[in-house]
């Protein structure tokens, strides 16, 4: 065997010892990851009213604070720059990047059409094309039924398009495959709860919860699932255990205020909502509640001072305008208070 035909061997041993590593990390690599993302989390956060005929919906006056999956970036091969015993560097017989894999490469390597039309579906994703995507993520799972990436790339797809049925049917198959990572739990649980079946999605939550105690976006998720069924002691427990974790989290320090007022517990609300204010100053929902729990203790002044906040940050927001009629009238200054529902009527009306 010549030179040339000994350097070709070499090379072929290890474009196929690299096609074999990069399929080992990528099913193995992301055991111990617990988000996708942006993070999943990621839900709507929860807001007080002071009257039931202005409660407004939280979707609407607070905005979906969902952070939507986006692809989980692969592990990087590039400590890999020498294969172990064959001398031969990666990147003078593959030059691709190992984070973003070309599929024209892989394609040029021999990689299994699979897992190229994979990489396929993860560029058009990223370049925000999701229906591109979702067509490769279908052609890899034609081609291979039982890789789990393809299903999890879906899902977080149908979830882009707001279509939570499809991403339930991924997110359940995938877990058929693996039953032991969190996030997909998670990503089903919060599918579920867009999709109104906030039971099911508690059982998700926990589920994930057990399988990683310390998974904050499950326990953020489920502690706003608990919210909406109105169990305020479990609601605040999830709070408690994401404030441990994450204590700079305004949205669960208001969260857990939500469900103290909702108790009855002003005092207790009030330094919960002091603390988000604290961490985020132009948080106006917790204005907004920390208004309403100054008005509850019979503190006017205080609640109209931190309304008037809430709207100066937001103006758009119909529910402190209610809030605050609601204290003119109290007042006796009933001009005002017609000003303020007025307001509020006009921008819900806007908003539908």
């Amino acid at each position: 065997m010549n030179r040339r035909e000994l350097i070709l061997v070499i090379a072929g041993a290890a474009a196929l010892l690299l096609i074999t590593l990069l399929c080992v990390v990528l099913f193995t690599c992301n055991n111990g990851k617990e988000t996708i993302e942006e993070t999943l989390p990621v839900v709507v956060e929860d807001q007080t009213e002071l009257e039931e005929e202005f409660i407004e919906d939280e979707a609407e006056e607070a905005g979906l604070l969902i952070s939507y999956q986006v692809q989980r970036p692969l592990s990087s091969l590039s400590d890999l720059s020498r294969l172990r015993g064959m001398g031969v560097l990666v990147s003078e017989i593959d030059p691709v990047n190992y984070e973003n894999p070309d599929p024209d490469i892989l394609r040029q390597m021999g990689a299994s059409p699979f897992l190229i039309s994979y990489f396929a579906g993860e560029q058009y994703y990223r370049q925000g094309n999701i229906d591109r995507a979702i067509q490769e993520y279908n052609t890899s799972i034609y081609r291979n039924s039982e890789f789990l990436e393809s299903y999890i790339s879906r899902a977080n797809a149908w979830m882009k398009k707001r279509d939570f049925t499809r991403a339930i049917d991924d997110y359940t198959r995938a877990i058929r495959l693996n039953n032991s990572k969190a996030e997909l739990y998670n990503y089903r649980g919060f599918a579920r709860s867009e999709r109104g079946e906030t039971t099911l999605a508690i059982e998700d939550y926990s589920h994930a919860i057990s399988i990683n105690k310390n998974y904050v976006d499950a326990l953020v998720n489920r502690s706003h699932a608990y919210y909406q069924t109105k169990d305020y002691i479990k609601t605040i427990e999830d709070c408690n255990s994401v404030i441990t974790l994450e204590p700079s989290n305004a949205v669960i320090w208001n969260r857990r205020g939500s469900a103290w007022y909702a108790l009855e517990d002003d005092d207790k609300a009030i330094r919960d909502f002091s603390e988000a204010i604290r961490l985020k100053s132009d948080y106006a929902l917790a204005w907004h509640n920390r208004g309403n729990a100054w008005y509850s203790k019979l503190e006017f002044d205080r609640a109209l001072a931190d309304l008037n906040r809430s709207l100066s940050i937001n103006p758009s927001y119909s529910a402190a305008y209610a809030s605050r009629g609601n204290i003119f009238q109290l007042m006796g200054n009933k001009e005002s208070a017609a000003a303020d529902f007025e307001t509020a009527a006009a921008l819900r009306n806007q908003n539908r």
